[in-house]
């Protein structure tokens, strides 16, 4: 049919006229299409390997834990050194307890600018400066604001904004450091070169047993506060287990104790357990909202000295998601059952890392090196520019790079961020406004208010 015929025709026609075509136009897709296969495969090689060469002197995170040094025993010193300062490159060394205000009370009566000494060109007869803290890659720093015991119940409020004052002074005159108040603030400011700087406030007696103090310290900067110092307060006990005028009086916290904890967690302040007795240790885990920190302590069953963490208090510190930063003091890290002749060693501060890593887990442990608040450190440790050393002495003993981000500031920085949760998640919890005297039954106005306070 002449339909049919004309449709076999137009196939035949269509057929012959796609069989010539390819033998040119088809020809050239198929080129084009494998030119442009090649290109993409070429791309994505170049992509690797910038990433590659990149990620040597980035701060991103993507290849944390996969570096070519996360094995570095027997290597030698220098290199391990080098490696941990590449190391410390990628993520801050936070150190949690440095006492450096306290040199400045003491030495130059918390002059900054006005005779003070000048921290760019070194200042020999302290731990810290800013040339020391950059050879040491330090990241960021909380500074203690610290004031002794004796001025308990007479103007250790005062003294204490002096502190914290001292340290706004210098954080504001360097440019080397960064003033921080938050737990992404540590991160930015790394990332902008510079060394953040935190507060502490060391010892609980700072506050004067008044809970509106404690709020105001926080909206000054304060983002930890140790619960005592090496005294008690009226509503907690301190270490001292054999001195007669500082021996356990509560047994932990009081309800006023528990109380500072509750607060300290609706604010957003850390609790750190540093310096205080067991039983404080073990009611403040207890009763906290948030994990809580040692800021400067190291492992009981390395050194068995009260000043540091036992066995079933660092198992209740994992559940409570907490962490240890450990103390460079030579006599909280070089005793019994574990003490050597003379003076402590590197390598017995990276057995009290070990034993807990071991223990509780790398998630848990930190670094609080208690810089310019003692005068025995251990050999190999003797200045802010030391870190890497230590971190070096980790790599020869199988830690990886990832082990060691989280112990310089992953930690920490995790811990910072659920304390501000924790927070968030209180917004609506009203201020504590109880008065210690009326919660306390055991509380004794004579003992603890002397006649210079015009009232309570």
């Amino acid at each position: 049919m002449p339909s049919q015929s004309y449709s076999s025709e137009r196939l035949e026609t269509g057929s012959a006229k796609s069989e010539g075509m390819c033998g040119g136009i088809c020809t050239v897709k198929r080129l084009a299409i494998l030119a442009v296969i090649c290109l993409v495969i070429f791309a994505v090689a170049v992509g690797v390997a910038v990433g590659v060469s990149n990620s040597s002197g980035s701060k991103s995170n993507d290849d944390m834990g996969k570096k070519p040094w996360a094995s570095m025993r027997n290597a030698s010193l220098a290199d391990r050194v080098r490696v941990a300062k590449e190391i410390l490159d990628m993520y801050p060394l936070v150190d949690g307890h440095n006492d450096l205000p306290w040199q400045y009370r003491r030495h130059v009566n918390n002059t900054v600018y006005s005779g003070g000494p000048d921290l760019t060109t070194g200042w020999p007869v302290v731990h810290t400066d800013i040339p020391r803290l950059r050879e040491g890659h330090l990241g960021a720093q909380f500074w203690a604001a610290f004031v002794h015991c004796n001025s308990s119940y007479k103007d250790t409020v005062r003294q204490s904004l002096e502190q914290v004052d001292v340290i706004k002074k210098y954080v504001q005159r360097y440019s080397d450091l960064e003033w921080v108040t938050t737990a992404q603030g540590i991160e930015d400011a790394f990332n902008r070169g510079k060394i953040g700087s935190l507060i502490g406030l060391e010892g609980g007696h700072s506050i004067d047993s008044s809970l509106g103090n404690l709020r105001m310290f926080y909206e000054l900067g304060v983002r930890y506060m140790t619960v005592t110092h090496s005294c008690n307060t009226p509503w907690a006990d301190n270490w001292k287990m054999d001195e007669s005028d500082e021996a356990p009086k509560f047994n932990g916290l009081t309800k006023f104790g528990e109380l500072v904890i509750k607060e300290m967690n609706r604010v957003g302040m850390m609790v750190d357990l540093s310096h205080v007795s067991k039983d404080t240790m073990v009611d403040s885990l207890n009763v906290t909202r948030a994990p809580v920190i040692y800021s400067h302590s190291s492992a009981f069953t390395i050194c068995n000295h009260y000043r540091n963490v036992q066995d079933d208090v660092l198992n209740m510190t994992k559940a409570n998601n907490g962490l240890v930063m450990v103390n460079f003091y030579t006599p909280y890290i070089n005793c019994f059952p574990n003490n050597i002749s003379g003076n402590g060693t590197i390598q017995q501060v990276a057995d009290h890392i070990d034993h807990i890593k071991n223990l509780i887990g790398i998630e848990h442990v930190g670094i609080g090196g208690d810089y310019d608040g003692v005068e025995q450190l251990p050999d190999g440790l003797e200045d802010v520019s030391k870190y890497p050393d230590l971190f070096a002495e980790l790599l020869n003993r199988g830690y990886t790079d990832e082990d060691l981000m989280k112990l310089a500031g992953k930690n920490l920085v995790r811990v910072f961020r659920d304390v501000e949760k924790a927070r968030d998640n209180l917004r609506n919890e009203h201020p504590y406004e109880d008065l210690i005297m009326n919660v306390d039954e055991n509380y004794k106005a004579d003992e603890y208010v002397p006649e210079c306070y015009t009232d309570f």
